[in-house]
Formats: structure tokens, C-alpha cells, sequence
């Protein structure tokens, strides 16, 4: 399968450091996009926030007063509108990077899980049934491990 076309937009509004760099985001968006057989154009854009951001953005669209990982804002297009925007993700790195201590992980293997995990949402994946989440989990490690990536779910 040939590679999608892809139009990525990463904005860092976080410390840089510990950070994936702009290169890293567009593989790890890429074999999610692969993983799922997405073969149409795609656009989306990856936000990388703080503590402060991640939390405001969770409380004022989720309801849940925390700063998260990773959120997914899937575009809702008019009616007869087609683009290739999938949405947007916002990722939150102080989170990502305690998590992946916390966890016992690569920081970067997090990050791409993260991505995959966020990607795959906006692409219409979810986790809230069970069967869902088997499933959503189950392509996650499979995109994950044609990156070498261990399975996150173990462990």
C-alpha cells in the first residue's frame, strides 16, 4: 500500500525538552494511519501542552478537573463539506513523561503509543464497551509492534 498523503501540524506550547521532535510525530501518525488501512488524504494537527493547559482543556470538554495524557478532537465537518481534516490532538507532556516513568517505559515508546492511541480516535476508534477496547487495543499493539515497540498493555 502506497504511503497517505499526510499534512501534519505539531505546535509546541510545552517545554521542548523530553519532547519528540516533529519527524518522530509524522511516523508514528503515519503507521497509525496504515494500521487502520486509511488509504485518503489526511490532515490533523498534534498540540503539545503543559500541565495547566492539559487540565483546562480536559475540565472545559470532558468534564474531568485532571490534566490527561492525550485528547482527541475530531472534526465535525457541515453537511456536504469533505476535507481531509480528521481533527486535532492535544498531548500533554508532563503527563506522558510520568506515566512512562510510572510505567517503566521508553519515554519515546510512550509517546508513540500516545500518538497511535490519539490518532486512532480520531479516526472513529474508542474504548468505552469492552468489545471496543479489545479491539482498539488489539490494532494499537499491532501498529506498535511494526515500530518495535513492546505491547503497552502488558506489563
Amino acid at each position: 500500500m502506497s504511503a497517505t498523503p499526510l499534512t501534519l501540524s505539531v505546535g509546541y506550547a510545552a517545554p521542548r525538552k523530553g519532547v519528540p521532535s516533529s519527524p518522530s510525530f509524522r511516523e508514528w501518525v503515519e503507521a497509525a494511519l496504515r494500521g487502520a488501512r486509511r488509504r485518503k488524504a489526511t490532515e490533523l494537527s498534534i498540540r503539545i501542552v503543559d500541565t495547566k493547559e492539559g487540565r483546562a482543556l480536559n475540565r472545559d470538554y470532558r468534564g474531568k478537573d485532571y490534566a490527561t495524557n492525550v485528547l482527541s478532537f475530531p472534526v465535525e465537518l457541515p453537511p456536504g463539506i469533505t476535507l481531509p481534516l480528521i481533527g486535532d490532538l492535544v498531548i500533554c507532556a508532563p503527563v506522558v513523561s510520568r506515566e512512562a516513568t510510572e510505567q517503566g517505559k521508553l519515554a519515546r515508546d510512550h509517546w508513540a503509543h500516545m500518538t497511535v492511541h490519539g490518532v486512532l480516535h480520531l479516526l472513529g476508534y474508542d474504548h468505552i464497551e469492552d468489545g471496543e477496547a479489545e479491539a482498539m487495543e488489539a490494532l494499537e499493539t499491532r501498529i506498535l509492534a511494526g515500530m518495535g515497540i513492546a505491547n503497552p498493555y502488558e506489563g
